[in-house]
Protein backbone atom coordinates (compact mmCIF):
# COMPACT_ATOMS: atom_id res chain seq x y z
CA UNK A 1 0.00 0.00 0.00
CA UNK A 2 1.04 3.43 -0.39
CA UNK A 3 1.91 5.94 2.42
CA UNK A 4 -1.20 7.88 4.39
CA UNK A 5 -1.06 10.53 6.69
CA UNK A 6 -4.10 10.90 8.55
CA UNK A 7 -7.09 9.22 6.25
CA UNK A 8 -5.20 10.75 3.25
CA UNK A 9 -3.22 8.82 0.19
CA UNK A 10 0.10 10.46 -0.23
CA UNK A 11 1.19 11.81 -3.52
CA UNK A 12 4.88 11.73 -4.04
CA UNK A 13 5.04 13.17 -7.66
CA UNK A 14 8.63 12.34 -9.10
CA UNK A 15 11.69 10.96 -7.27
CA UNK A 16 13.06 12.33 -3.97
CA UNK A 17 15.28 15.34 -4.46
CA UNK A 18 14.94 18.23 -6.81
CA UNK A 19 12.76 16.61 -9.52
CA UNK A 20 10.05 16.49 -6.01
CA UNK A 21 11.08 20.09 -5.10
CA UNK A 22 10.59 21.31 -8.60
CA UNK A 23 7.60 19.32 -8.96
CA UNK A 24 5.82 20.29 -5.67
CA UNK A 25 6.77 23.69 -6.11
CA UNK A 26 4.80 23.94 -9.73
CA UNK A 27 1.91 21.85 -7.61
CA UNK A 28 1.80 24.90 -4.82
CA UNK A 29 1.96 28.02 -7.45
CA UNK A 30 -0.96 26.55 -9.22
CA UNK A 31 0.86 25.60 -12.15
CA UNK A 32 0.85 21.87 -12.05
CA UNK A 33 -2.53 20.82 -12.28
CA UNK A 34 -2.57 17.04 -13.14
CA UNK A 35 -0.50 13.76 -12.87
CA UNK A 36 0.52 10.74 -14.78
CA UNK A 37 1.26 7.27 -13.17
CA UNK A 38 1.85 3.79 -14.65
CA UNK A 39 -1.89 1.36 -14.05
CA UNK A 40 1.09 -1.44 -13.47
CA UNK A 41 1.79 0.47 -10.58
CA UNK A 42 -1.82 0.20 -9.20
CA UNK A 43 -1.67 -3.68 -9.14
CA UNK A 44 1.44 -4.07 -8.15
CA UNK A 45 0.78 -2.24 -4.96
CA UNK A 46 -3.06 -3.44 -4.89
CA UNK A 47 -4.00 0.48 -4.61
CA UNK A 48 -7.74 1.55 -5.93
CA UNK A 49 -7.51 4.59 -8.35
CA UNK A 50 -8.09 7.81 -6.95
CA UNK A 51 -11.48 9.53 -7.47
CA UNK A 52 -12.93 12.43 -8.06
CA UNK A 53 -13.40 14.68 -4.82
CA UNK A 54 -10.59 12.32 -3.10
CA UNK A 55 -8.34 14.62 -1.19
CA UNK A 56 -4.45 13.23 -1.35
CA UNK A 57 -1.76 14.55 0.42
CA UNK A 58 1.19 16.00 -1.63
CA UNK A 59 4.40 14.95 0.46
CA UNK A 60 8.01 16.30 0.58
CA UNK A 61 11.39 13.72 0.16
CA UNK A 62 10.20 12.91 4.29
CA UNK A 63 7.11 12.19 3.63
CA UNK A 64 5.77 15.29 5.60
CA UNK A 65 2.51 17.54 4.42
CA UNK A 66 3.66 20.16 1.58
CA UNK A 67 -0.13 20.45 0.65
CA UNK A 68 -3.86 18.71 -0.12
CA UNK A 69 -4.92 18.43 -3.54
CA UNK A 70 -8.09 17.58 -4.67
CA UNK A 71 -9.30 14.96 -7.51
CA UNK A 72 -11.07 16.82 -10.28
CA UNK A 73 -10.53 13.95 -12.58
CA UNK A 74 -9.43 10.50 -13.49
CA UNK A 75 -8.73 8.63 -16.64
CA UNK A 76 -6.94 5.42 -17.83
CA UNK A 77 -5.84 5.72 -21.24
CA UNK A 78 -2.92 3.90 -23.68
CA UNK A 79 0.21 5.88 -23.09
CA UNK A 80 -0.47 6.75 -27.24
CA UNK A 81 -3.83 8.12 -26.60
CA UNK A 82 -2.85 10.67 -23.85
CA UNK A 83 -3.70 14.49 -24.83
CA UNK A 84 -1.89 17.24 -25.17
CA UNK A 85 -4.94 18.72 -23.07
CA UNK A 86 -3.95 16.96 -19.94
CA UNK A 87 -0.17 16.99 -21.06
CA UNK A 88 -0.23 20.66 -20.85
CA UNK A 89 -1.80 20.19 -17.62
CA UNK A 90 0.95 18.86 -15.70
CA UNK A 91 2.38 22.21 -16.12
CA UNK A 92 6.13 21.20 -16.76
CA UNK A 93 7.02 23.12 -19.30
CA UNK A 94 7.15 20.75 -22.21
CA UNK A 95 6.60 22.53 -25.55
CA UNK A 96 4.43 20.08 -27.26
CA UNK A 97 3.15 16.46 -26.59
CA UNK A 98 6.10 14.78 -28.32
CA UNK A 99 8.44 16.52 -25.59
CA UNK A 100 5.94 15.25 -23.02
CA UNK A 101 6.37 11.50 -24.40
CA UNK A 102 9.78 11.41 -24.51
CA UNK A 103 10.16 12.99 -21.35
CA UNK A 104 7.74 10.74 -19.55
CA UNK A 105 9.25 7.46 -21.13
CA UNK A 106 12.86 8.49 -20.10
CA UNK A 107 11.32 9.11 -16.23
CA UNK A 108 9.85 5.83 -16.54
CA UNK A 109 12.82 3.75 -17.75
CA UNK A 110 14.95 4.96 -14.94
CA UNK A 111 12.47 3.52 -12.91
CA UNK A 112 12.65 0.46 -14.60
CA UNK A 113 9.12 0.39 -16.52
CA UNK A 114 9.05 -0.05 -20.20
CA UNK A 115 6.66 1.81 -22.03
CA UNK A 116 5.11 1.34 -25.20
CA UNK A 117 2.13 2.78 -27.07
CA UNK A 118 -0.26 0.20 -25.41
CA UNK A 119 0.94 0.80 -21.77
CA UNK A 120 -2.21 1.98 -19.75
CA UNK A 121 -1.44 5.56 -18.12
CA UNK A 122 -3.45 6.42 -15.19
CA UNK A 123 -4.09 10.35 -16.25
CA UNK A 124 -5.27 12.38 -12.84
CA UNK A 125 -6.19 15.69 -12.54
CA UNK A 126 -6.44 17.88 -9.19
CA UNK A 127 -6.45 21.41 -7.64
CA UNK A 128 -4.29 22.70 -4.65
CA UNK A 129 -7.25 23.02 -1.48
CA UNK A 130 -4.16 23.81 0.80
CA UNK A 131 -0.25 24.51 1.11
CA UNK A 132 1.74 23.89 3.78
CA UNK A 133 2.04 21.73 7.13
CA UNK A 134 -1.03 23.42 8.32
CA UNK A 135 -3.00 21.91 5.27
Amino acid sequence: MWPRIGDLRALALGTPGEMRHNLNTLVLAGVKQATAGLRSEYVAEGEELEHVGERLALVDDHDQLAGVVEVTGVEVVRFADVSWEFASAEGEGDQDLDEWRAGHLRFWASEGSTVDDDTQVVCIRFRLVSAGKDS
